[in-house]
């Protein structure tokens, strides 16, 4: 493995954003594959995830990771783009922080992890409405809808989603998943939620087994 692509695996180690987007187009530069460069970076992330779940790293360390991992792969998506390659997704996943709940922290880490499996992911942001979830439906046609709540106060609003999808007769057309520190899998199964999932590294891994691909 050439030096440099040595570097932009250390800059994602050390949470060195700017770093690791200067290696990833320093790679480019010199003629490495953006499929290649991709692997090399989600393949670090993941090593970071698996050091998360064991409880060798914290949360800093992921939202630090993320951070440089986004940069970098901006770059190598920006080659492929310009090649005229379509890399193949698993599926896609719409996600968001329900209505009055204003975390982000986690549900940017479910997508962190979703991108470097190959998803295609559709972030709605905090703060959103039952409406605005069921409307993403229609214009996304996503597998699964995710749904994070971190507060107590707010976690009915997972249950008011579910609920509103059902009426609007399109439950059929989308998995749910639920997650947030005030969750759990007796909630998620109360509320006919499709998965649960407690961590942000395994969210992905939920995923692909509700979409058979695990």
């Amino acid at each position: 493995m050439s030096e440099t692509i040595e570097s932009l695996k250390e800059a994602i180690i050390k949470y060195d954003k700017d770093f690791a987007r200067q290696m990833a187009e320093k790679a480019i530069e010199e003629g490495n594959d953006p499929e290649n460069i991709l692997e090399v970076i989600t393949g670090v992330i993941r090593n970071i995830g698996d050091g998360f779940a064991s409880g060798e790293l914290f949360l800093p360390d992921l939202v630090g990771a993320a951070a440089a991992m986004a940069e970098a792969t901006s770059i190598a998506e920006i080659e492929i783009e310009k090649s005229g390659k379509e890399v193949e997704k698993v599926g896609t996943v719409v996600l968001g922080t329900v209505k009055d709940d204003i975390h982000d922290i986690g549900k940017t880490m479910v997508k962190t992890f979703l991108v470097a499996d190959n998803f295609r992911v559709i972030d709605l942001g905090v703060d959103v409405s039952s409406e605005k979830f069921l409307e993403s439906i229609d214009k996304y046609d996503p597998e699964i809808l995710a749904l994070s709540a971190l507060l107590t106060t707010t976690v009915a609003e997972q249950r008011r989603i579910i609920e509103t999808i059902k009426v609007k007769g399109v439950k059929d057309k989308v998995k749910i998943i639920i997650g947030g520190a005030a969750t759990t899998q007796n909630f998620a199964d109360e509320i006919g939620a499709d998965g649960y999932e407690a961590t942000a590294p395994r969210a992905s891994r939920l995923c692909k087994i509700l979409l058979g691909k695990e």
